[in-house]
């Protein structure tokens, strides 16, 4: 194995075992690290939960436990140690002490009040590189990397659809189209990030909860978001009569008609006909301290996002059926488009296929 193979490994290894803290973490970035030496892997770790130790004291823990020294050894990080006291100590410092020799990061730290490790490690005469090999560890970050440069959250829409693009009949029935192991993957998604939000329409018509089911682990119990321009919501859906059981948010422009409820109300602006979505977004990073996002809702407010540019992630559930009908919902609906230059463009990320399903894993270009 050649060096950069090599390298690609240990930062892939350091980002799988970064993501057992999704859920956890937030709004903190995941972060993994492995200890290297000798071409071994001596120890690695990961940043657990909010405000627990992170992934480089995690590592060099791992590292005592087991007996192994660290000096002289390369750390493999996933993002930029931290160089600041904050829940818990500058993970530079600790990298330092252990004589950890040299540094590989695959991403750097944005946040003013974090940034800065590169430097301090490279004054300690640690050697450090920033190397873009690993797709897995560098895009690893970019949710707490968004929140930080936006302001906004990260947002994952979610759909199913058939093979002509159609995510509902005419007349609104979308239950089910895709299979139940794809169903499965979605509630152990909803497990997992801080927030689910749906449009008016689709709380209407499905009077969801929302909420995660028949999962091993549910790690995190969502907040629930509805996109609610004029305050149409029925005080008797199972959202609303939910509310003191699980955090529920109402955005609209006229809150006055939801004085009575048990939710959380973000007033915003009506923008083209709809709700201004920028300024709810930063929002619910602001007030609600939302740093993921998932979205299962219709085709205008999947539209709007599509408008603003603002779907970074979509999973795509792609049964294998064709309805034919000119009338049945698309996808996303709401802009113009005339050229395909107007077309949003995503690259594919990954494919699965679960029974007769198939599920596509797309990121903003």
């Amino acid at each position: 194995m050649n060096d950069s193979l090599r390298t690609k490994h240990y930062l892939d290894l350091a980002a799988r075992c970064a993501l057992r803290g999704f859920g956890h973490v937030e709004p903190n970035p995941m972060v993994g690290a492995v200890i290297v030496k000798n071409d071994q892997v001596i120890a690695i770790g990961h940043h657990a939960r909010f405000g627990a130790l992170h992934a480089e004291r995690v590592a060099l823990a791992n590292a005592k436990a087991q007996g192994n020294d660290p000096r002289g050894a390369t750390l493999y990080c996933t993002l930029e140690p931290c160089s600041h006291t904050g829940k818990q100590p500058p993970c530079t410092q600790a990298v330092i002490q252990a004589g950890i020799a040299r540094v590989v990061i695959a991403q750097i730290d944005p946040a003013d009040v974090s940034c800065g490790g590169i430097q301090i490690l490279q004054e300690a005469g640690v050697e450090v590189e920033l190397i873009d090999i690993s797709p897995n560890a560098t895009h690893l970050s970019d949710p707490f990397i968004h929140r930080v440069e936006t302001g906004q959250p990260w947002v994952i829409a979610k759909w199913a659809q058939t093979l002509d693009g159609r995510i509902a009949t005419r007349s609104g029935e979308s239950q089910w189209i895709s299979n139940p192991r794809c169903r499965s993957r979605v509630h152990r998604l909803r497990a997992k990030v801080d927030a689910i939000m749906i449009g008016i329409g689709t709380a209407i018509a499905d009077d969801p909860m929302l909420t995660a089911r028949d999962c091993r682990s549910i790690r995190k119990v969502a907040k629930r978001v509805i996109l609610d321009t004029h305050g149409q919501i029925d005080p008797n859906a199972k959202l609303i009569q939910s509310a003191n059981e699980v955090p529920t948010i109402v955005c609209t422009a006229d809150p006055s008609k939801l004085s009575n409820t048990k939710c959380s109300i973000i007033q915003a602006p009506i923008v083209a006909g709809g709700l201004d979505i920028k300024a709810v977004l930063a929002k619910l990073a602001t007030e609600h301290d939302i740093t993921t996002l998932m979205v299962e809702a219709g085709p205008r407010v999947l539209g709007s996002l599509v408008e603003h540019n603002l779907i970074n992630e979509a999973i795509v559930h792609l049964a294998p059926g064709i309805m034919g009908d000119d009338q049945a919902k698309a996808v996303a609906v709401g802009r113009d488009a005339p050229k395909l230059i107007d077309m949003r463009r995503f690259d594919l990320v990954r494919t699965k296929q679960i029974d007769n399903d198939i599920e596509l894993h797309y990121r903003k270009r």
